[in-house]
Protein backbone atom coordinates (compact mmCIF):
# COMPACT_ATOMS: atom_id res chain seq x y z
CA UNK A 1 0.00 0.00 0.00
CA UNK A 2 0.77 3.38 -1.21
CA UNK A 3 -0.09 7.03 0.63
CA UNK A 4 -0.20 9.86 -1.98
CA UNK A 5 0.06 13.16 -0.70
CA UNK A 6 -0.27 15.88 -3.41
CA UNK A 7 -0.06 19.93 -2.78
CA UNK A 8 -2.21 21.61 -5.61
CA UNK A 9 -3.72 24.38 -6.52
CA UNK A 10 -7.68 24.95 -4.88
CA UNK A 11 -9.01 24.82 -9.10
CA UNK A 12 -7.44 21.68 -9.77
CA UNK A 13 -9.29 20.01 -6.76
CA UNK A 14 -12.54 19.39 -8.02
CA UNK A 15 -11.90 17.85 -11.88
CA UNK A 16 -8.82 15.88 -9.81
CA UNK A 17 -12.02 14.29 -7.56
CA UNK A 18 -14.29 13.66 -10.08
CA UNK A 19 -11.83 11.48 -12.24
CA UNK A 20 -10.68 9.50 -9.50
CA UNK A 21 -14.06 9.57 -8.49
CA UNK A 22 -14.69 7.94 -11.94
CA UNK A 23 -12.04 5.41 -11.64
CA UNK A 24 -13.41 4.11 -8.94
CA UNK A 25 -10.99 5.72 -5.88
CA UNK A 26 -13.91 7.70 -3.82
CA UNK A 27 -11.98 7.55 -0.40
CA UNK A 28 -10.34 11.19 0.05
CA UNK A 29 -8.59 13.21 2.68
CA UNK A 30 -8.56 16.82 2.47
CA UNK A 31 -7.29 19.67 4.22
CA UNK A 32 -6.63 24.02 3.85
CA UNK A 33 -3.17 24.03 3.43
CA UNK A 34 -0.63 26.95 3.09
CA UNK A 35 3.04 27.13 2.12
CA UNK A 36 6.05 28.10 0.41
CA UNK A 37 7.52 27.09 -2.66
CA UNK A 38 9.51 28.82 -5.22
CA UNK A 39 6.81 31.05 -6.19
CA UNK A 40 7.34 34.36 -4.75
CA UNK A 41 4.79 36.25 -2.25
CA UNK A 42 1.61 37.80 -3.19
CA UNK A 43 1.94 41.69 -2.17
CA UNK A 44 -1.25 43.44 -1.20
CA UNK A 45 -2.09 46.83 0.33
CA UNK A 46 -4.18 47.25 2.88
CA UNK A 47 -5.50 50.27 4.38
CA UNK A 48 -2.10 52.39 2.76
CA UNK A 49 0.17 49.63 3.72
CA UNK A 50 1.77 46.66 1.97
CA UNK A 51 1.45 42.93 3.06
CA UNK A 52 3.39 40.19 1.46
CA UNK A 53 2.19 36.54 2.32
CA UNK A 54 5.01 34.26 1.64
CA UNK A 55 2.38 31.43 2.31
CA UNK A 56 -0.05 30.62 -0.21
CA UNK A 57 -3.44 28.97 -0.12
CA UNK A 58 -3.33 25.12 -1.34
CA UNK A 59 -5.20 21.91 -0.94
CA UNK A 60 -3.49 19.05 0.69
CA UNK A 61 -5.09 15.93 -1.16
CA UNK A 62 -4.40 12.25 0.85
CA UNK A 63 -5.27 8.90 -0.58
CA UNK A 64 -4.06 5.18 0.74
CA UNK A 65 -3.92 3.12 -2.69
CA UNK A 66 -2.72 -0.60 -3.34
CA UNK A 67 1.00 -0.25 -4.97
CA UNK A 68 -0.21 -1.03 -8.55
CA UNK A 69 -2.82 2.16 -8.30
CA UNK A 70 -0.69 4.70 -7.52
CA UNK A 71 0.69 5.49 -11.15
CA UNK A 72 -3.48 5.79 -12.21
CA UNK A 73 -3.89 8.05 -9.10
CA UNK A 74 -0.42 10.21 -9.84
CA UNK A 75 -1.34 11.02 -13.51
CA UNK A 76 -5.21 11.72 -12.79
CA UNK A 77 -3.38 14.51 -10.38
CA UNK A 78 -0.72 15.73 -13.05
CA UNK A 79 -3.28 15.64 -15.53
CA UNK A 80 -5.46 17.98 -13.86
CA UNK A 81 -3.41 19.68 -11.69
CA UNK A 82 -0.23 20.98 -14.05
CA UNK A 83 -0.74 24.86 -15.37
CA UNK A 84 2.84 24.79 -16.71
CA UNK A 85 3.51 27.34 -14.16
CA UNK A 86 5.33 28.09 -10.74
CA UNK A 87 3.07 27.28 -7.80
CA UNK A 88 1.36 23.94 -9.27
CA UNK A 89 2.60 22.00 -6.58
CA UNK A 90 3.88 18.96 -5.34
CA UNK A 91 3.09 15.00 -5.43
CA UNK A 92 4.43 12.56 -2.28
CA UNK A 93 4.10 8.90 -2.12
CA UNK A 94 5.21 7.37 0.71
CA UNK A 95 5.19 3.37 2.17
CA UNK A 96 2.13 2.51 4.40
CA UNK A 97 2.63 -0.47 6.31
CA UNK A 98 -0.42 -1.50 7.65
CA UNK A 99 -4.05 -0.26 7.91
CA UNK A 100 -7.26 -1.14 9.01
CA UNK A 101 -11.24 -0.55 9.06
CA UNK A 102 -11.65 0.75 12.22
CA UNK A 103 -15.60 -0.27 12.31
CA UNK A 104 -14.82 -4.20 11.78
CA UNK A 105 -10.46 -4.13 12.67
CA UNK A 106 -10.30 -5.34 9.34
CA UNK A 107 -6.78 -4.99 8.43
CA UNK A 108 -4.48 -4.79 4.72
CA UNK A 109 -4.92 -3.79 1.37
CA UNK A 110 -8.63 -5.59 1.69
CA UNK A 111 -9.93 -2.77 3.03
CA UNK A 112 -8.99 -0.38 0.54
CA UNK A 113 -11.57 -1.68 -2.14
CA UNK A 114 -10.95 0.61 -4.86
CA UNK A 115 -14.90 0.72 -6.71
CA UNK A 116 -14.39 -0.53 -9.96
CA UNK A 117 -16.75 -1.66 -12.36
CA UNK A 118 -17.50 -5.28 -12.42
Amino acid sequence: MKKVEAFIRHEAFEPIRIELLELGFPSLSVTEARGSGRQAGIVEHYRGAELTSHLRPKIKLECVVADQDVETVVQVILKHGSTGNVGDGKIFVMPVEQAWRVRTGERGESILQAHREQ
